[in-house]
């Protein structure tokens, strides 16, 4: 991927000039739920039902990006447009929120490079992709991790990306096991129900959900997912998810049955990056959380966001640098 395609809603409200709220509809290309050829106009209809009949006319069933931009815009108008969405302790700069080291795949010497880069920088909880080189190679780059620093001194959560077939998926994750990893994230390709639970049940690593939870959208279905799989923990990506209100509520499902969660973001800039972290720091979170830093971007928009360490930080001090964008305003007839 050498490029991320992204729209940007804004919603104005007529009764205060000048004042309004943007939010990104972070549509993620082969990943996301709602990847369609018509997104474009979806998402046009989605803006002129908010002309015609206010500012509640975004129904849940919405596309997952699109309600999460919808869901941002709102957040950021009814508090003043100032990109404040959920303010707080964290926009106030009091607290930040520590976020994991993500190593991309690639090859053994260079994911070891960056790891050692991550470690330099401050992190104490490192994200490793796995899956992308064989397997032994990647056992021996987490055991060159464990011999210099131990469970006690830096938390390895792995990221399979459903690389594992169904019949390996144990003999891996028992493989794995001695070297005190905190959490592996979808083992297996995600649709296979019985088979995620098998391994839920007896892999000796903690499981968590990711792309098992896209396109999940009703209660029920996601009742049904949790119950029948029981994951260690699951992984919100709000933008494919369904938006905030449909995280929260995997939240509050999850949080009943004992399961554990943390949020992540999904290639989304500055802009949606804030609400996800605001939202973040409004959810009291405690564990490192999957927030990106908006550093693979040459082209991200300047914002107070700041990375100190192994935290993300908002600067109150800081200022919004929107580009200019040109912006399709709907004639309504």
């Amino acid at each position: 991927m050498t490029d991320k395609e992204t729209y940007f809603i804004r919603i104005s409200d007529e009764r205060h000039p000048g004042v309004y709220g943007i939010g990104e509809c972070a549509v993620f290309r082969g990943l996301s739920a709602d990847d369609t050829p018509d997104y474009e106009g979806i998402l046009a209809g989605v803006c002129a039902d908010i002309s015609r009949y206010g500012l509640t006319a975004v129904m849940p069933g919405d596309s997952s990006s699109i309600l999460f931009g919808v869901e941002s815009a709102l957040a950021d108008l009814r508090n003043g447009g100032r990109r404040l969405l959920w303010p707080g302790r964290w926009t106030r700069g009091e607290i930040s929120i520590p976020i994991n080291g993500l190593i991309w795949m690639g090859s053994h010497d260079r994911m070891l490079a960056r790891i050692d880069e991550k470690i330099a920088a401050g992190f104490r909880c490192i994200k490793l992709k796995i899956g992308g080189i064989d397997f032994d190679e990647e056992l021996d780059l987490i055991n060159h991790i464990r011999q210099r620093y131990t469970p006690e001194h830096l938390e390895l959560r792995l990221d399979a990306n459903g690389s594992f077939a169904p019949d390996d998926a144990l003999y891996n994750l028992r493989a794995l096991a001695p070297y005190g990893i905190h959490s592996i994230e979808q083992p297996i390709r995600a649709g296979q129900a019985d088979a995620m639970a098998e391994i839920c049940r007896k892999s000796p690593i903690p499981v968590a959900l990711d792309e098992e939870l896209i396109g999940c959208r009703d209660t029920k279905a996601k009742t049904s997912l949790l119950d029948s799989i029981k994951p260690q923990y699951i992984i919100l990506k709000p933008s494919l998810c369904g938006g905030f209100a449909a995280s929260e509520e995997w939240v509050s499902l999850a949080c009943e049955r004992g399961i554990g969660w943390w949020a992540t973001s999904a290639l989304e800039s500055d802009i949606g990056l804030n609400a996800i972290a605001q939202w973040c720091g409004s959810m009291n979170t405690v564990i490192p959380q999957g927030l990106g830093t908006g550093r693979l971007y040459v082209n991200n928009i300047t914002s107070p966001l700041r990375q100190i360490g192994d935290g993300l930080c908002y600067d109150p001090k800081g200022v919004w640098m929107l580009p200019e964008m040109e912006w399709k305003f709907l004639e309504l007839v």
